[in-house]
């Protein structure tokens, strides 16, 4: 289950990771809308056995950590805004 999380996981972040550098900054302004979207997501699809429920909360939980720690490393974009974090993005 875990390692069926892992990937579910694997396969939301090559999506994020397709983003553009400035779409994927605005979308950490909304970081828990993004958690509880993807959370969601990945429940309805896998929903109809334990397995399936257990590996989309892991996916969920992974993708919350992974939202926080990016928000922290690249930071947002708040309007026009640009909120650094440890590292700075040229957007």
């Amino acid at each position: 289950m875990i390692a069926t999380g892992i990937t579910i996981f694997l396969g939301m972040a090559a999506i994020m990771a397709k983003l553009s550098r400035r779409t994927l900054l605005r979308a950490m302004k909304y970081d828990l809308a993004v958690d509880i979207t993807v959370t969601a997501l990945v429940l309805v699809i896998h929903w109809g056995t334990f397995s399936g429920v257990m590996a989309a909360t892991v996916a969920g939980l992974i993708t919350s950590l992974a939202t926080m720690g990016l928000k922290k490393l690249v930071g947002h974009i708040d309007g026009n805004l640009y909120h650094v974090g440890k590292l700075r993005l040229r957007v």
